[in-house]
């Protein structure tokens, strides 16, 4: 059952040294909580092209990954 609906999306690459056609999935919808729809921002790791349900992102402290998610997060709310 798919409990998360995106509205939008958009992928940021990821640096060194994550594996090579990494990709943070940065997205806003609704997920079901329970009974209770929720709108949400979530990021998800992408590799070559499948998303990683279980999987956190991560980001390497010696680079701009955090920032440019974050840089994705507010182009989307802003939307």
């Amino acid at each position: 059952m798919k409990t998360f609906h995106p509205r939008n999306s958009v992928y940021v690459p990821a640096s060194h040294p994550h594996p090579l056609n990494t990709q943070y999935k940065v997205s806003i919808g609704v997920e079901m909580w329970g009974c209770n729809p929720v709108e949400v921002i979530k990021i998800q790791m992408v590799y070559d092209g499948k998303v990683e349900g279980r999987k956190s992102p991560s980001y390497p402290a010696s680079t701009d990954d955090f920032k440019n998610v974050n840089d994705a997060i507010v182009s989307l709310i802003n939307k």
